[in-house]
């Protein structure tokens, strides 16, 4: 496994909104829904279970992982 950098600075509210909007635009999501509190409620298909996503950096890790996934099957089909 590829290790990424470590950051410099924890990820914020608006940052992980752009990464959910993404995810959500490329249909990996189907939705992904910030609450009140500061979680995202996110489901990957309209009937799916709803994931709670307890902070920003849960969701900049989904995306991670996503981005981590489409990568390496990019590289193994080439």
């Amino acid at each position: 496994m590829v290790r990424r950098p470590t950051r410099s600075s924890a990820p914020t509210t608006a940052e992980a909104g752009t990464w959910a909007d993404v995810l959500v635009d490329r249909s990996i999501l189907h939705a992904a829904v910030r609450t009140p509190t500061n979680q995202w409620l996110v489901p990957h298909e309209p009937d799916d279970a709803i994931r709670v996503l307890a902070t920003p950096a849960d969701v900049v890790e989904l995306a991670a992982v996503v981005q981590y996934r489409i990568r390496s099957t990019r590289s193994r089909t080439r």
